[in-house]
């Protein structure tokens, strides 16, 4: 068994976006070689979250919609952010929506279902931020 390791970087414009990363992905499937495997996509920030889902605008505003009412931006609504933080919701946000994907590799490729794509969250951005993409297999 094999294995590559990447890293993509990101530092978003916004607070919040939600940015398709399945062209990144795929590259580093591709630079690493394997046919055959598994393709582990993983934010290494706790307020940053990886998915798969669809790319269609109307739902990335849902998404963040529908997270805003779960863990509402708010200075004073959080404990965490006694320490000084702003960024309580974040955490929350970024627990909902995920940590980390595993997708198939077949045939050299990223093994998707009908429309799926891999995303990055970003829930407390404007600073630069890392994805490690662990690919393993033969």
């Amino acid at each position: 068994m094999r294995s590559y390791t990447d890293h993509l970087w990101f530092n978003t414009k916004n607070r919040r976006e939600l940015v398709n990363i399945t062209p990144q992905v795929a590259e580093a499937v591709k630079k690493s070689g394997i046919k055959e495997g598994l393709c582990l996509v993983n934010a290494m920030h706790i307020t940053a979250s990886v998915f798969v889902n669809d790319d269609e605008g109307g739902l990335h505003k849902d998404f963040i919609r529908w997270l805003e009412k779960l863990a509402p931006y708010g200075k004073e609504l959080y404990d965490h952010n006694r320490t000084g933080e702003d960024n309580g919701d974040a955490h929350l946000k970024r627990t909902i929506m995920g940590r980390e994907v595993v997708i198939a590799v077949t045939g050299g490729k990223l093994d998707f279902g009908p429309w799926e794509q891999v995303f990055y969250g970003e829930f407390d951005g404007q600073r630069k931020k890392r994805v490690l993409v662990k690919v393993i297999g033969e």
